[in-house]
This record gives C-alpha cells, structure tokens and sequence, in this order.
C-alpha cells in the first residue's frame, strides 16, 4: 500500500464557521464546496480538512448525527517559528485555549478551539536526528563540528548598532543563537521585550542596562543576564562591543506595537 495523501473529515454543526476560522488563521484554501461541504487545503505538508455539516446524507445513517469531538488537528511547524505564530495568531484574534508551553522532553505547543469546537494544536520539537541544518556562507559543516567564519551577509547595520551573527539556526545551530553588538558612545537602543532569557557579556567598553525598572552598569569581562519578557533598554556610554547569546527561538516586542518579529541576526 502506497498512502499518496491524508485527509480528515470532521462532521461539525456551522462548516462555514471552521472553513472561516481554518482559511484566516491557519492558511488553508478552499479547494472545492457544495451545501453543507467544504474541502481545505495548504499548499505544504499539512493534513487535508473536509468539513461535513452534520446530518447531512452524504454520510451513512449511523454517522450522520455525529460530530468532531475527542480529537486534536495537531499540526508541527519548524521550531524557530512557533512563539512568533502564537503572538501572531492572538494578535489576531483567535482563541488561544492553551497558551504556549514547553514539556520536559522539548515539545513546544499551544492550542486553539475553532467555533465548533475543533481543538487545533501547532507542535514544535527540537531537532532529534542531531543532523546540522542547511546553513548560509561562510559555515563549514564537513566535520561533526560546525566552523563558523563571519561574513559581510551576516552582519546588521542599524542607526544605534553594529550586529554581527555568528551561530543561528541558518548557519547550523538547532538551540542557541549568538552574535556581537558594536555601539557607538552615546547610542541608546529603543525600548523592547524579548520572549527569551539573553545573556551579554561586554567584551570591550561599557552598558548601561535598564530592565525592569532598575538601571545596571556592565563593564568589560562582566555577564548580565537578562530575564525574557522584561522591559528593557540598552544605552552605551562609551564605545562598548559585546556578545550576547540566546535559544534560536526568541523574538521581540516593542511597546505600543502590535505583533512580534524576529531577530535577524539570530535566525
């Protein structure tokens, strides 16, 4: 037996109600419909919906009465993007039924119940295989080790920073990202969250940190460790560099904006 494609069929009171939800929150398209049926897909790897409106005599009699219950969509999508899909999908308006979370054994996942009561769940896992990712220029993966050499497309210019990357889930690294931090004296970054637990240390120069409503001087050779989703502003009073590194999956916020967005030099 050759499976060539999935499908599930859901038996569910308002079909245009899950189509609805399915199509603007999840991406699914309508591939074809008649009364009191719908058919979705994506165009990736995720499962096939059929929504079946309940009664409807498509069905055999015995099912015709039944509806989706006891069951979970589970859809897994790449582990960087997750945090920013919750953000994203809240933002929306959807309703998060379980917020993010992380089990024991590295699953991430969070869930969400359409108007039906559909419970859909988007999954995240570490990568088992321990297989380095396809990675950009300037990262040699000959060797069970991965050597990074830093390159000009690596680098992030923006009116308060130098950022280089160095270790990133594009450049071979499955858990942590990190990267260096050139400010000039006098620069000071915008206010701004991150989901992620950060930690500096100042290579050259000084900070001055402001987290959490308390204001920390970091000198050359000393680490500050920064919780995630702390308010937080950075300020160079002199020239200052720094290295600073994090889990691959952590995005940023700033206050008075909506949504999230990644960190270009951490991806």
């Amino acid at each position: 037996m050759n499976v060539s494609s999935s499908t599930l069929s859901l038996t569910v009171a308002d079909v245009d109600a899950s189509r609805a939800f399915l199509c603007t929150h999840l991406g699914y398209e309508v591939a074809t419909a008649d009364d009191g049926f719908v058919s979705l897909t994506r165009g990736d790897a995720a499962v096939d919906v059929v929504l079946l409106r309940r009664g409807t005599d498509v069905l055999p009699a015995e099912q015709r009465d039944q509806r989706a219950a006891g069951l979970i969509l589970a859809l897994t999508v790449t582990v960087t993007d997750i945090a920013a899909e919750e953000a994203r999908l809240r933002a929306a308006g959807a309703p998060i039924t379980m917020p993010l979370r992380e089990e024991p054994w590295g699953e991430r996942l969070f869930q969400m119940t359409d108007p039906n009561g559909v419970v859909v769940q988007l999954v995240s896992w570490p990568d088992a295989t321990g297989a380095p990712r396809a990675a950009g220029p300037g990262v040699d993966q000959g060797a069970a080790a991965i050597v990074i050499t830093p390159a000009p497309d690596h680098v992030t210019v923006s009116p308060n920073a130098t950022t280089a990357g160095l270790a990133a889930p594009s450049r071979g690294s499955t858990e942590l990202s990190t990267w260096t931090v050139m400010m000039d004296a006098g620069a000071t970054g915008p206010e701004h969250f991150i989901s992620r637990e950060q930690v500096w240390t100042v290579t050259t120069g000084a900070l001055e940190v402001t987290c959490g409503g308390r204001t920390e001087k970091v000198t050359a050779g000393q680490t500050l460790i920064l919780p995630a989703g702390l308010l937080r502003r950075i300020h160079a009073p002199e020239r200052a560099e720094a290295h600073v590194s994090m889990r691959s999956d952590g995005v940023s916020s700033v206050p008075g904006t909506e949504g999230t967005r990644e960190l270009p030099w951490a991806r």
